[in-house]
């Protein structure tokens, strides 16, 4: 996860909640996304 820009991180989110993937990797993008202070402003619609 560290290899990921903040940019390629939030996008990865978007994408795996769009996607419904697993809950845990999600919660695990959402935990790095935490440790860099990332929040995600825009709507999914």
């Amino acid at each position: 996860m560290r290899n990921l820009s903040d940019e390629m991180l939030i996008e990865a989110y978007e994408r795996a909640l769009k996607l419904n993937l697993n809950d845990d990797f999600i919660a695990i993008i959402q935990s790095e996304m935490e440790r860099r202070a990332l929040t995600v402003t825009q709507s999914l619609g």
